[in-house]
């Protein structure tokens, strides 16, 4: 049986040698209630970790559902995991189907752009969300019907892609693939209503005529800077990557619509002399890729 020693102050009070003095206990409660919330942080941690494991698992085997409950419960015990809020959107981006109108379809694509929106919030400079929205919203933006503001919104944030990591090819194909969008699709329009609009079945003009003055003007006042842009970001990417195909593929289009706008019949043969040259230089490219050994898979 423990047996209290009791002893008298100098003030004639009694002390108690095994009880601990009351400033000693407030000092360890006081770390006690610093330690504790920091424990459950921790633990919190831990526990979104686990569930953000398990999520990659159901996001790897294609179950994008049960992988977007996981990365949500990730998200909410631990707010700060970005690669949570990152492989989010990428499973809701996943589900999106581009041009489908479906309302649930629609939905998965906002739900995307949400969660990348609220990294760049935490993470301005995040390349994964800022391509992921350029991605989405040019998707979203295709249509039909076109969403041209969108599709401009969507080339903003590969500018973005570009200031801030300017010697990456891929941002660049992307701006002018965008800018040949919005020109080949104000010309195919043009056209059309052009020849909505004739008696004669001989006033037509064909995919490959030149337009009508007047039509080309429009044109050209509308979407010259669309154009000019696009073709300088191509220009850019194959610059970066010389055998980027898919981007000279692209800027043999854009030099199409290029001249379209022109007035000299001598400088739009050229652009399309060009054009044909940037096909031969693709078929090339393929070719040279085609004879290479096969790269062995690890």
């Amino acid at each position: 049986m423990l047996r209290s020693t009791i002893l008298l102050g100098a003030n004639g009070t009694m002390l108690n040698r095994n009880r601990a003095p009351r400033s000693r206990r407030l000092s360890t409660l006081a770390t006690l209630a610093v330690a504790l919330p920091l424990i459950t942080s921790g633990c919190a941690k831990l526990q979104a970790r686990d569930m953000l494991n398990k999520g990659v698992q159901d996001y790897k085997a294609n179950q994008y559902d049960k992988a977007v409950e996981k990365f949500k419960e990730a998200k909410r015990l631990d707010p700060d995991l970005k690669t949570a809020r990152l492989y989010l959107a990428t499973a809701y981006a996943n589900q999106y189907v581009p041009g489908s109108p479906d309302a649930a379809n629609v939905d998965h694509a906002k739900q995307a752009v949400e969660e990348y929106k609220e990294v760049l919030d935490r993470d301005p400079n995040n390349l994964s969300a800022i391509d992921g929205i350029g991605s989405l919203l040019f998707n979203m933006a295709a249509g039909p019907p076109p969403n041209i503001d969108m599709m401009r919104e969507s080339r903003s944030y590969h500018e973005k892609h570009t200031q801030i990591s300017p010697n990456d090819p891929e941002p660049y194909y992307w701006i002018g693939l965008i800018d040949w969008t919005l020109s080949f699709k104000a010309n195919t329009q043009a056209r059309f209503d052009y020849n909505k609009e004739q008696t004669s079945a001989k006033k037509q003009i064909k995919d490959t005529d030149p337009l009508p003055d007047k039509l080309r003007e429009q044109f050209s006042s509308a979407y010259a800077q669309d154009v000019d842009q696009g073709i300088a970001a191509l220009r850019k990417a194959i610059q970066l990557r010389p055998d980027y195909e898919d981007a000279m593929a692209y800027l043999n289009l854009l030099d199409r619509q290029k001249a379209d706008m022109v007035e000299s019949a001598d400088e739009r043969t050229k652009l399309l002399a060009e054009a044909d040259d940037l096909i031969e230089k693709v078929k090339v490219i393929k070719q040279q890729k085609a004879s290479q050994p096969a790269q062995p898979t690890s």
